[in-house]
């Protein structure tokens, strides 16, 4: 099984979040990988609604959305619709590793308590309650401004943060133990279930799928991807990653603007 990031690993850079773009060599590649009976996943930052038109093109056998806290074991069994509805399909193809809502607003509100201009939202269902105008981040994504007070109940994603360099040091102590820090592209905060992360919900797929980790692939590029390339047979960095991503990895790809995946992948499936 060979499993991959999108942004930063297998889409090419662009001058905005939402003209990111996969080539026809890396579409191409993860066909030929298919055809040889490798199961292939992406496992992606990204929520449905700025990644499912991208995991249409790849045709992947499972899609981890959301850094693990939205599990899809059967993308052909599955409508954008149906994945951001907080349904559970009763087949059980589809996970959520979340928290409840109201918890997510308290600690929202905590946050806002100690460092009022922090800019912050919840992530559910595909909308983003926040604080902020989220327009400046990504033009596309639905937001709400809220208070916190205000946000409907159900099972959250994801708390996302940005905070400015002066917050750090006290957003830092701040972090209830109920929750886990990773941090995207050297920006944005995410607090999530502990257990939805990129390596927990690679093992998810292997146990799915009965794969051995020994006789996987995984390709990254950010410090979120790290534990996911070392639970795997063989963890790739792209040459764009962070040195510590590099430092991690078994071997190093192409970049990701060089088609790096694709480049790996070929010549072992000609």
């Amino acid at each position: 099984m060979v499993v991959a990031d999108l942004d930063g690993t297998l889409l090419h850079d662009a001058p905005t979040f939402e003209e990111r773009f996969i080539t026809r060599d890396s579409v191409e590649a993860v066909r030929r990988l298919k055809d040889h009976g490798v199961l292939f996943a992406v496992s992606t930052a990204r929520p449905v609604s700025t990644g499912y038109s991208l995991v249409e093109l790849l045709r992947p056998d499972a899609c981890v959305y959301l850094n693990g806290a939205l599990i899809d074991l059967s993308p052909r069994d599955s409508t954008s619709e149906l994945l951001i509805s907080g349904a559970t399909p009763a087949d059980g193809h589809v996970i959520s590793v979340g928290f409840p809502s109201t918890r997510g607003c308290e600690v929202c509100r905590m946050l806002l308590d100690e460092i009022p201009d922090l800019r912050i939202g919840l992530v559910m269902n595909d909308v983003r309650y926040t604080n902020f105008d989220m327009s400046v981040y990504w033009k596309t994504q639905i937001f709400r401004y809220t208070d916190f007070t205000d946000v409907p109940e159900g099972s959250a994603d994801k708390i996302i943060i940005f905070p400015e360099q002066r917050h750090i040091t006290r957003l830092r102590s701040l972090i209830p133990p109920d929750f886990s820090v990773g941090i995207s592209e050297g920006t944005m905060w995410m607090l999530m279930n502990p257990r939805a992360n990129k390596a927990d919900s690679f093992r998810t797929l292997c146990r799915h799928f009965s794969v051995e980790q020994n006789d996987t692939a995984a390709f990254g590029d950010d410090l979120i991807d790290i534990a996911m390339l070392r639970a795997a047979g063989c963890g790739v960095a792209v040459a764009n990653a962070a040195p510590s991503v590099l430092t991690a990895a078994d071997d190093v790809c192409p970049s990701n603007n060089d088609d790096g995946v694709a480049w790996w992948i070929t010549p072992r499936f000609d």
